[in-house]
C-alpha cells in the first residue's frame, strides 16, 4: 500500500485573514501522515507594489511580470507570505521548511513564449525534483513552497501556485496515495457566485464541461479546474477545493472533483 501524502494549495485571500489563516494552519499540522503546503500571495504582492509606486499589469486575470514586478514578488512570496506560515507552522509542531523552486533545484520551469501575450518572467514547469521532496517528507520535514520556479540558469520565474501544486501532487502520486486540497476564500465552486451557500458537492469531467458551456465555472475558476482534472487524469487519488473548514472537516460544505 502506499503511503499517504496530503498537498494543500491556499490562496492569497486566506493568508491575508490571520484569523483564518491560524485556523487553516493548525488544521493543516494536524493532518496524519506525510504533507506539502503549496501558497501564493497575488493580492499581498498587488499591496507592495502600489506601497512602492510600482504598477500591477493583468491580461485575462494573469500578472504581467517585468522586472521590478518580479522583485516585488519575490519579496512577497518568498519572503513576507512564505516565512510567515513557515514560523505558524513551527508553532504548531510542524516542522515545515520554506521553499522556492529554486531551493534544492526543486522545481524548474521555462519561460512562457512571449507570444500572442508576453508575460514577463512567468515560468511554465517543466521538471519537478521529486528525490529531494522525498527526501525532506522521509526526514519528517513539511515542505512549504511559494509560487517561484526557476530556470536552471539562474533566473527566478513566476508561476501559478495552483499549478504548482498539481505538478507536485502528480509527481508524488507515483509513489504515494496523493489527496490534493486548493483552499480559498470561498467554500467551494459555486453555482451562484453570490450565494456562498450554493456549493456544487461533486464535478466529473463531463458535468465540468456542462458547467464551462452554461457559463457557471467561469474567470479564475477555469485554469484552476483544469489543473484539477489535470491531476486526476495523471494519477493522483482524490481532489477537493473549498475554504479552511474543508481541512478542519467541522462540515461537509466543499467541492469534490472526480473523472467520472
Amino acid at each position: 500500500m502506499k503511503p499517504a501524502v496530503s498537498i494543500l494549495k491556499i490562496g492569497g485571500g486566506l493568508i491575508e485573514d490571520p484569523k483564518r489563516l491560524n485556523t487553516l494552519v493548525q488544521a493543516f499540522a494536524n493532518l496524519k501522515g506525510l504533507k506539502v503546503l503549496v501558497h501564493g500571495g497575488g493580492k499581498l504582492a498587488t499591496q507592495l507594489a502600489q506601497q512602492l509606486d510600482i504598477p500591477t499589469q493583468m491580461v485575462e486575470g494573469r500578472r504581467i511580470t517585468d522586472n521590478d514586478t518580479l522583485n516585488i514578488i519575490t519579496m512577497a512570496y518568498a519572503g513576507w507570505a512564505n516565512k510567515t506560515i513557515v514560523s505558524k507552522l513551527q508553532a504548531e509542531a510542524c516542522n515545515a521548511l520554506g521553499l522556492s523552486g529554486a531551493d534544492g533545484n526543486s522545481i524548474t520551469a521555462v519561460k512562457r513564449p512571449s507570444l500572442p501575450i508576453d508575460y514577463g518572467f512567468v515560468g511554465d514547469i517543466t521538471s519537478v525534483n521529486i528525490s529531494f521532496i522525498n527526501m525532506l517528507l522521509d526526514n519528517g520535514i513539511t515542505p512549504v513552497f511559494c509560487a517561484l520556479t526557476h530556470d536552471a540558469n539562474g533566473q527566478l520565474l513566476n508561476t501559478n501556485a495552483d499549478t504548482i501544486a498539481s505538478e507536485i501532487a502528480i509527481a508524488l502520486s507515483e509513489t504515494h496515495a496523493v489527496q490534493l486540497y486548493y483552499c480559498f476564500d470561498k467554500p467551494g465552486v459555486l453555482q451562484d457566485v453570490n450565494n456562498p451557500e450554493s456549493v456544487i458537492t461533486h464535478i466529473t469531467k463531463n458535468t465540468y464541461n456542462q458547467l464551462l458551456e452554461a457559463g457557471i465555472v467561469a474567470d479564475g475558476m477555469i485554469p484552476k479546474l483544469h489543473n484539477c482534472f489535470h491531476a486526476l487524469e495523471r494519477g493522483v487519488d482524490t481532489v477537493s477545493i473549498g475554504d479552511e473548514q474543508m481541512i478542519t472537516h467541522k462540515n461537509n460544505l466543499y467541492t469534490l472533483l472526480t473523472l467520472t
